[in-house]
């Protein structure tokens, strides 16, 4: 556990990709086997099924801590595994430390109400480093800023072999390993997929800049709608179907209707996810409520249908197709899907164009039609992994904009566990009656009260948050745990994707993709936006929610 606590705590104060490449890099060069294993799964898909780690925490500190001290000391510190660590009581002998394999063969063998106990010697035989780290993997998260496109980077330095190469393989690998890292080595062969239903690396796009137009030919392109769902690659081998999002992760159990579509089929295609209601695409915030569930009922499945919009077919019947120009592998989805048909898609239909005027005037009318903008494909474009310069450009609608007040402000994680750097901000409604309860408001502007449409965390540079920060703790009227109420004093300029109704939000609103645009200082809070300018955003789609952002699946 030692070498791995250490690779976690030097990467949580390394902020740069290259250092961190470098520590992941020099770890999986040294670790032994199954140790490293182990510690890269723990760092990309994570090692243990849900293990009972509240529950088992709250049995050990019950007879270790005073409860009250924990609690304050869980409210400044911010992170669960970062206080049970420093406030864990020293044995009077402690045994030597377990390495990374024992501990998980331990923890992945045992029983629910093992777990405290098992947990319970291993916090013993643990410095306060060992025992965050212990804690950090237990709980599934890291969050030491290591993706596992990085992880798989590193492993790529590590051997000199091509990250595309791995990607290839990853889905048909398990922890912790071994076969990966002496073929990595060239101690062994290269593991074979084996005809099984597998990731393979994802073409993305450059956002389009105005220099990409100097040399727009539009003969040369391809033009789609950007569909706003999440990206997916569907792969079936026979009985065997998953369902990848863009970064490789296995969201199968989440779609079983999409896996039911497909059986039976040998084909991997790309296509984008969204939920479909007679034949018109559902607002993304429809297509939230499948996201990340552990159960989907029979309810869910009925009032928020799944449907896959296809944009590409890369391999089909065991031929590779990717080599393939686009305009060839778009031929051959049509070809494929107008044979299958298989329920619950589509093909993403290209849009025709012939003059730069023609796109501009497209992309114009995007937002009214509800689609987050263009996509432009070159048709001689094989099917390239990664982000490739020069072949497939995403040109999206500009962002929407709302001055919004800050009402509340909770502690971050990690890094920022010290800063308040979680924003709730809101807008300005009419009160119908009167009352002493409620938002913040008073004489900022009188009549009014302030309605949350919005949480964000990002876009703020470091030293705005440090401003925010002081902001808070200076401004401060109530405060709740880790959440503090401040005076609707200051206004933010939010730039977000999409609003919509949304019956869990006081407001009726909830913004898609909010992320903090600048800082309006020079603004007073009584000047900052309505509720009725949110909803104007919306325009003529705010009566049908269903309809907002839509068109036929079967243009």
């Amino acid at each position: 556990m030692e070498p791995f606590a250490l690779l976690l705590d030097t990467l949580t104060t390394t902020p740069s990709r290259k250092g961190k490449l470098s520590l992941l890099t020099d770890y999986f060069r040294s670790a032994p086997d199954p140790d490293r294993g182990f510690a890269l799964a723990a760092l990309t898909d994570g090692l243990f099924p849900r293990l009972p780690l509240r529950r088992s925490l709250a049995t050990l500190l019950e007879t270790r801590v005073d409860p009250v001290l924990y609690a304050l000391s869980r409210d400044y510190v911010g992170d669960t595994a970062e206080t049970v660590a420093l406030m864990w009581p020293e044995p009077e002998l402690r045994e030597p430390a377990p390495r990374l394999a024992e501990t998980v063969a331990a923890l992945a063998t045992a029983e629910p109400s093992e777990v405290a106990a098992i947990l319970g010697h291993l916090l013993d035989r643990l410095d306060v480093r060992g025992r965050w780290a212990l804690l950090k993997l237990v709980g599934g998260a890291p969050r030491v800023g290591v993706s596992a496109r990085l992880a798989k980077t590193a492993l790529a330095e590590m051997s000199g072999n091509d990250v595309a190469d791995i990607e290839e393989i990853w889905h048909a690998l398990t922890p912790p390993y071994t076969d990966l890292f002496q073929w990595l080595e060239g101690e062994g062969p290269r593991p074979d997929a084996g005809g099984k239903p597998v990731f393979r690396p994802l073409m993305l796009a450059h956002a389009i800049e105005e220099p990409d137009w100097a040399g727009f030919v539009p003969e040369e392109f391809a033009a789609e709608w950007k569909w706003d769902g999440i990206r997916v690659q569907v792969a079936a081998h026979g009985e065997h179907v998953r369902i990848f999002s863009r970064t490789g992760d296995d969201i199968s159990r989440t779609f079983p209707d999409i896996v039911a579509a497909f059986e039976g089929y040998d084909v991997l295609l790309d296509g984008e996810l969204l939920v479909a209601r007679r034949g018109l695409v559902a607002p993304f915030n429809d297509l939230q409520q499948r996201l990340n569930r552990k159960v989907v009922t029979g309810r869910m499945l009925k009032e928020h249908p799944a449907h896959v919009r296809l944009y590409d077919l890369l391999i089909a019947s065991g031929d590779d197709l990717r080599a393939l120009s686009f305009r060839e592998r778009r031929d051959r989805l049509e070809t494929w899907h107008a044979a299958h048909a298989p329920p619950l898609t589509d093909v993403s239909p290209l849009v025709p164009f012939s003059t730069r005027e023609e796109l501009d005037a497209l992309w114009t009318g995007a937002r009214q039609d509800g689609i987050e903008g263009l996509m432009l494909k070159r048709w001689t474009s094989p099917y390239l992994s990664g982000r490739p310069r020069g072949h497939w450009f995403k040109w999206k609608r500009a962002a929407l904009t709302l001055d919004c007040v800050l009402m509340y402000a909770q502690r971050g994680s990690g890094k920022r566990s010290s800063y308040y750097s979680d924003y709730t901000f809101g807008v300005w409604r009419e009160i119908a009656e009167p009352t002493l309860e409620g938002p913040p408001r008073g004489d900022i502007y009188p009549g009014h009260e302030l309605v949350p449409v919005g949480k964000a965390y990002s876009g703020m540079t470091d030293a705005e948050l440090l401003e925010i920060d002081r902001f808070v703790r200076t401004h401060t009227v109530e405060q709740f745990g880790p959440v503090r109420a401040v005076e609707p004093r200051l206004v933010l300029e939010v730039a977000f994707d999409a609003i919509f109704p949304s019956s869990r939000h006081k407001s009726g609103l909830a913004m898609r993709f909010p992320r903090i645009h600048r800082i309006r200082w020079d603004k007073p809070p009584g000047e900052a936006d309505t509720i009725d300018a949110a909803r104007a955003l919306m325009g003529a789609q705010a009566e049908d929610a269903g309809a907002r952002r839509s068109k036929s699946l079967s243009d």
